[in-house]
């Protein structure tokens, strides 16, 4: 199979999600009847972390206070993180964008002849709403999200599963269980997390430089760098054929 699948996480990597998933949490945290503790952009790494790691936070802050009422720091995530889903699910895009260039990169590579897919630790239905709500759904061949499957990332299910749902839209094809057989891929990503997942899965990853860490993300040694969307296409092009 000569064509080529490029795999996109979601948050921080196409789209800056930060203020709309840390205003969830303050919320979720104020709903309980505590005060909001984190802030945009200090917290926007955090934020990437997932929604757990953002209550998590909240909780550390809460108890650095001295707070001695707090409940045991897994019983406030866990009831804290359906009041956070519900939250973010209600105003999930009123401050996020589109990082800049990001839509035209994508559409250069569909183009080019490039499938092109999201594989994302946001719960699936979130995912799509907001990918509808930024107007790219056309864009992507696929999207697997952290509930599509009993694992998410970095277990490398999701990712192959990516992969067979985009091969199947774009080119017709029907990938098996031996991932030999599997078209070239790479993933672009912004976290560990990603970087980890692209390891599982024996592909090149490209992690964002444009996030809260900034130039900080080269200590996780991805294949490149991506420091502006414009430069995209030219970096996928080097690190397939390398």
């Amino acid at each position: 199979m000569g064509a080529h699948i490029i795999v996109f996480d979601l948050d921080g990597t196409l789209a800056d999600t930060s203020a709309d998933l840390l205003a969830a949490a303050n919320q979720a945290v104020a709903e309980a009847g505590w005060p909001p503790m984190l802030s945009h952009p200090k917290d926007a790494l955090c934020a990437f972390r997932g929604g757990r790691a953002m209550l998590k936070l909240s909780y550390a802050r809460l108890a650095a206070q001295g707070r001695s009422d707090l409940p045991q720091e897994e019983a406030f995530i866990e009831a804290g993180y359906p009041r956070l889903l519900a939250a973010y699910g209600a105003a999930i895009d009123t401050h996020t964008r589109l990082y800049e260039g990001a839509v035209q990169a994508v559409q250069a590579l569909r183009v080019a002849g490039y499938a092109t897919a999201i594989c994302t630790n946001k719960p699936e239905a979130l995912a799509v709403d907001l990918v509808a709500k930024l107007g790219v759904s056309d864009l992507f061949d696929a999207l697997v999200g952290a509930d599509t499957l009993p694992t998410r990332k970095p277990d490398v299910a999701p990712y192959h599963e990516t992969l067979r749902r985009a091969a199947k839209r774009r080119f017709g094809v029907d990938l098996g269980a031996d991932v030999r057989d599997f078209p070239q891929s790479c993933l672009i990503g912004d976290t560990v997390t990603d970087r980890e997942t692209a390891r599982a899965a024996g592909v090149p990853s490209i992690l964002v430089g444009f996030g809260p860490e900034g130039g900080d993300i080269a200590r996780l040694s991805p294949e490149a760098i991506l420091d502006h969307y414009s430069d995209l296409p030219a970096l996928i092009e080097r690190v397939l054929s390398a």
